[in-house]
Order: C-alpha cells, then structure tokens, then sequence
C-alpha cells in the first residue's frame, strides 16, 4: 500500500504514528532509489506500506522542476519485487501526485461518494484517465467505480447510484459500501476494518467487494 495523500489517511488507518513515518513517500518521489527502505511492515500478513506525511503537500511544488515529473513514482516502482499487488492511495484532487499514480498504475479503482458533488469530480477524473492513456500511459485501464458511504433511506443515493450505472454500466461495481458506524470507528483504533469488526455490513461490503474485484 502506497499512501500518496498527505493528509496520510491511510497510514493512520494502519496505525503508524506520524514520528514513525520517515522516510516517507515524500523522500521517494524525491530519490526513487529509496522506496524498498521507506517500507513498513503492518499488523496485516504480507501487507508492507509506504507511509505518507504532511510534506508531501509541498511535493506538487518542487515536482515541477524536476526531469519528467509524473513518472518519479513510475521509476520508484520499476524496480520493486516480492509483491503480488499495489494499491496507490491517491489524494482527493487532479496535481501531480495523482497524476504520478496514474502514469504508475495499471487500473484505476474508483470510489464514489452517493452524492450529486461526487458526480462532477468523476466526469473529470475519467477525462484525466483518458488523457494519461494517450499521453504517458497506454496500458491504463478502469478496473470499475464502486460507490461508496450509500445510505438507503437517502432517495438521493438511489439516484445518483441509477445515474452512475446508466452511465457506465457494467463498470460500476454491483457491490456498494454502505455507511456503518463500524467503518468510521476502525480509523481512530488505527485499524483496518476488518481487523475491528470482521462481522459489522461495512467489513461484509469489503469483503464482497474484494471477491468481485478478484
């Protein structure tokens, strides 16, 4: 798991405390060299992680007057083994770090909130991924949308979910995470969630999503 956010939301997701996360992403997309030294273990089996801190913030800044600036993440991974899969997490905005995600990656898993405001961030998200493909990265593709925090006795959740499938169809995953208190606890125990509560609808939702994702 790389956490390319700097608000580090996935790092504290796992627990690691901010004094415990240097070298960070930040120093990898400085000197790529660095990833395989950067990487943390997890309370997860065969689950390593590249943390994140709130420099990164000011990485967008400085990438830009570096040599080819969306690919730094690209060369930091060409050179990494031992690992059946990666996960980007990307932070909520279009700049160059999500941009350095995208030209690294081969699909691009998309979670949507149930609102009207998420449905305008998408259009341009999936104009951006057409734009990487015919410009850094051809081999990109959409592994599928998959919407999540849907809470059924909202009519404007069934609305935008009717929206989005009519629009993509087939790429939006039949499974949805509904909001649970269980999911928005797991965060602040430093704990996946499934490691909180295996049996909670918000675990259940995961783990459905991870067999149609496989």
């Amino acid at each position: 798991m790389i956490d390319l956010d700097p608000q580090g939301n996935a790092s504290t997701g796992f627990g690691l405390a901010r004094d415990q996360r240097s070298p960070s992403t930040y120093e990898v997309l400085s000197e790529p060299a660095r990833l395989p030294e950067a990487l943390r273990p997890t309370m997860v089996p065969g689950l390593s992680l590249l943390p994140a801190t709130d420099a990164l913030a000011g990485a967008e800044v400085e990438l830009v007057g570096e040599d080819k600036p969306t690919e730094r993440l690209r060369d930091a991974l060409s050179g990494l083994a031992g690992f059946d899969l990666v996960f980007i997490d990307c932070p909520p905005s279009l700049g160059l770090l999500t941009l350095n995600a995208l030209v690294a990656a081969d699909e691009v898993l998309i979670p949507l909130q149930a609102e009207f405001y998420a449905l305008e961030g998408l259009t341009q998200l999936l104009k951006t991924v057409e734009q990487v493909k015919t410009r850094g990265n051809p081999r990109l593709k959409l592994a599928g949308v998959v919407l999540t925090m849907v809470d059924r006795r909202n009519n404007l959740c069934d609305q935008v979910e009717a929206d989005v499938r009519a629009a993509l169809g087939a790429q939006v995953f039949t499974t949805v995470i509904p909001r649970n208190v269980r999911l928005s606890e797991a965060p602040s125990h430093g704990m996946p969630a499934l490691l909180y509560d295996l049996r909670c609808p918000g675990s259940a939702a995961y783990i459905a999503l991870a067999r149609e994702f496989g």
